[in-house]
């Protein structure tokens, strides 16, 4: 921790021997010394005639926030001419008198201003109080800031080049923030694009060329170049086919068409990226991206540190397999495809996978012991976590079961009729079942998902992305491996994708144009994570499993200790385990009660008291920090209630409507608790742990989910199903069935179609 004027900050290890740059996004957080350059449009108002106040103040904050990490900060700013501009309007206004004004009218005025706002006027009006501007703004974060003003001919003096870089070097050692910027009140007129000829040359006529000089004179980690736009496109933003390009790499130039240049500057895109390939070739990485979009420019400078997908980052490493994009691109592609096969077809392809997890146990189990090896030799995982990881010749064989009932089940999954209407005389309407599109599934240390959830997809005809936990990955990769294989049979085998990339979860959340449906797998945390990243894409799952039994005062005594202990201590990991158990009050002090109390110890379950169950104790647990916790192993809470009321209502105000259970022989209770608990399952007498896909005869779950939208519960084949509307008619509009037409609206229903017995 390092103070100035008692603001403390936290300061990084940062070190980096320059020569190479970075090869991908993840590295940039391992940039020591870094130059953000400001474009025109970043920095001046829409109208051009002043500044961004509220825009720079939130670079500035972000630039100083990486300054008191321990980088070296250096800006090469744009808006001296805007600012000045500004400055000699008023100055203009002003100098006339009340007469001349009233007399002239606004619109002379603004057709005056062009011949008299020469632009190297506007640049020596603008220069100081821009720099005054930026001075203002560092100090209230404690640093001090310095202005630099460079020409052209300030870099092939190689005497003045000397004393820049000396100059530069001495502030950055001294803390101090450079603000650099061309010396617009005495720089030529731009002259034709004839520069960038080779990696010593480049003319200083804009910023975007200032910066890329600078960064590579300098030795520079990073180059930010903050535009108007997201990034690079492979054509002009606004055009119909128009995408942004994730990761440009040199020899790319070809694939991209260049619109024109931004409102205000002397750059366009194609300077942009001139500059940015030259500075990638001298050492520098580089990234641009959007400076003025109010939602992202209060954090894109920290979130490019940070590595996350922002904007289009130059690299020189060209990664040997697709994009993470070109595999959403492909899994929708192969999706369709697998979508318009015959029920049959892909019935054949997820037999055929099941056979495969048989007849490929060794090399299946091989891989899943080297990720076992690995994982207790880092010592990362929790025992839970290293049991989901572990496969066994009995989980493979459990797994092909499953995929076989998946196969059974889903010869009509796929385009089943679920409503007929007749409209009017020969106009029909259906309604039929299709896939959602493209799934993202994320899963942590649970190689056994793979299948499960490709299978699921392969039925309904989704496509499907993968992103499992780096602690499988052997496993994933034969598992992958496998799918694909059977996906071979009928040329699809494109349709099911594991991204192997170095993307974060964070950064595929935001494919919203490409991905369809997000389902998290794994821990509470996880599923929390990926609800708050997800942008514009709907998540599918439960953030946690607090799931409850009630033993009520006419529960048997047989049934009570059978059904707690397989709901705790069966599989204490998984998101269907009991984690509080409620008890009727009538029950305290009985032997039902003892029972109960012996079996945990036994079981070895820590008991956490719940504060009503605490108060009927001389010596209780240690009292539940929160009656809203998901222990995940041999834990859980006790806490007492009054009623079978009181229980439902304990559990709406604590429980995650995941799964909930009472033990009673009274039927009339029980069906009271089943219509009144508002759970995605509710069972009677029986274990939490029956809240799952396989033992629901679904054949496997791609989850469990607690939304109140399309799917809940476990999550089978039917879950991964939408719907479309097919109308078919002979000739019909609107206007015949208007006061005077000459059809009437029947809306008859009609039959389904029979739905196949096998």
């Amino acid at each position: 921790i390092r103070c100035w004027s008692n603001i403390p900050f936290i300061t990084v290890p940062l070190s980096r021997t320059h020569g190479k740059s970075f090869a991908h996004r993840s590295e940039l957080k391992h940039a020591k010394r870094i130059v953000v350059k400001l474009g025109s449009a970043v920095v001046t108002r829409g109208d051009e005639c002043g500044l961004a106040l509220g825009r720079l103040a939130s670079i500035v904050e972000q630039v100083s926030m990486l300054q008191n990490q321990g980088r070296e900060m250096m800006i090469v700013t744009s808006g001296a001419v805007a600012f000045g501009k500004q400055r000699l309007r008023h100055e203009i206004l002003l100098s006339q008198s009340v007469r001349q004004a009233l007399h002239s009218g606004q619109s002379q005025l603004k057709d005056m201003a062009i011949p008299v706002l020469e632009a190297r006027a506007c640049a020596a009006a603008g220069q100081s109080g821009l720099m005054a501007l930026y001075e203002a703004m560092f100090t209230q974060y404690s640093i001090c800031a310095a202005q630099i003003l460079v020409t052209n001919l300030d870099f092939h003096d190689e005497q003045k080049r000397r004393n820049l870089n000396g100059t530069l070097h001495e502030l950055l050692r001294m803390n101090i923030v450079p603000i650099i910027n061309t010396n617009d009140a005495v720089v030529p007129p731009p002259e034709p694009n004839s520069d960038l000829q080779g990696v010593n040359v480049i003319s200083v006529k804009d910023n975007d060329s200032l910066a890329a000089r600078l960064a590579v004179e300098m030795k520079t980690d990073l180059l930010i170049v903050l535009s108007d736009v997201e990034g690079l496109f492979d054509s002009p933003p606004g055009s119909d086919d128009a995408k942004l390009i994730d990761i440009f790499y040199p020899g790319d130039q070809q694939s991209v068409t260049f619109g024109t240049k931004s409102r205000v500057g002397m750059g366009g895109m194609e300077a942009k990226v001139k500059a940015a390939l030259w500075a990638l070739q001298g050492g520098t990485s580089v990234v641009i991206a959007n400076g003025t979009h109010p939602k992202i420019s209060g954090h894109v400078i920290t979130d490019i540190v940070e590595g996350k997908k922002v904007g289009t980052f130059f690299s020189e490493v060209k990664p040997a397999g697709p994009t993470v994009e070109q595999q959403a691109e492909m899994a929708r592609a192969g999706g369709r495809t697998l979508a318009a096969l015959q029920p049959e077809q892909r019935a054949e392809i997820i037999y055929r996978l099941a056979d495969l997890l048989t007849d490929q146990r060794e090399e299946i189990l091989l891989a899943n012991k080297k990720d076992l090896q690995e994982a207790e030799n880092k010592g990362r995982l929790a025992l839970p976590l290293l049991k989901r990881l572990s496969l066994s010749t009995s989980k493979l064989n459990s797994l092909a079961i499953g995929l076989r009932q998946i196969a059974a089940s889903s010869r009509d999954s796929v385009g089943r009729v679920i409503r007929r209407t007749r409209i009017a005389k020969d106009l029909d309407l259906e309604q039929v079942t299709v896939p959602i599109g493209v799934l993202l599934v994320i899963f942590e240390s649970r190689p056994d998902c793979l299948p499960q959830v490709s299978a699921l997809a392969i039925a309904s005809g989704n496509g499907l992305l993968l992103k499992g936990g780096k602690e499988a990955a052997h496993s994933n990769q034969i598992l992958h491996h496998l799918t694909q294989e059977a996906l071979s049979v009928h040329g699809v085998r494109d349709a099911v994708q594991l991204v192997n990339t170095r993307e974060e979860v964070e950064d595929l959340c935001r494919l919203d144009k490409l991905i369809d449906l997000i389902i998290p797998r794994g821990s509470s945390q996880l599923v929390r994570n990926i609800q708050k990243a997800a942008k514009g894409i709907p998540v599918m799952g439960h953030s946690e499993g607090i799931c409850h039994v009630y033993v009520d005062t006419d529960a048997s005594v047989e049934k009570v200790t059978r059904i707690i202990r397989d709901s705790k201590c069966e599989y204490p990991a998984a998101c269907n385990a009991l984690e509080t158990l409620l008890i009727h009050r009538d029950l305290l002090r009985t032997p039902l009660f003892d029972q109960i109390i012996d079996m945990l110890r036994v079981e070895q379950v820590k008991i956490h008291a719940g504060p009503k169950f605490a108060s009927y104790l001389t010596f209780s647990p240690s009292e539940v920090k929160s009656l809203r916790t998901e222990y995940g192993d041999l834990e859980c809470c006790i806490e007492v209630v009054d009623s079978v009321q009181e229980a439902i209502e304990h559990i709406h105000k604590y429980g995650s409507s995941h799964t909930d259970v009472i033990i009673t022989e009274n039927e009339k209770t029980a069906e009271f608790f089943l219509q009144h608990v508002d759970s995605a399952c509710v069972f009677w007498n029986a274990s939490t742990r029956f809240s799952d896909g396989y033992r629901f005869g679904l054949g496997a779950e791609v989850g469990i989910s607690t939304s109140r939208i399309h799917a809940r519960g476990p999550v089978g084949i039917e879950g991964l199903l939408t719907t479309k509307w097919l109308l078919r008619g002979d000739n019909h509009v609107v206007s015949d069935f208007s006061e005077h037409g000459s059809m009437k609206y029947l809306h008859e229903s009609l039959p389904l179609p029979q739905r196949n017995a096998s």
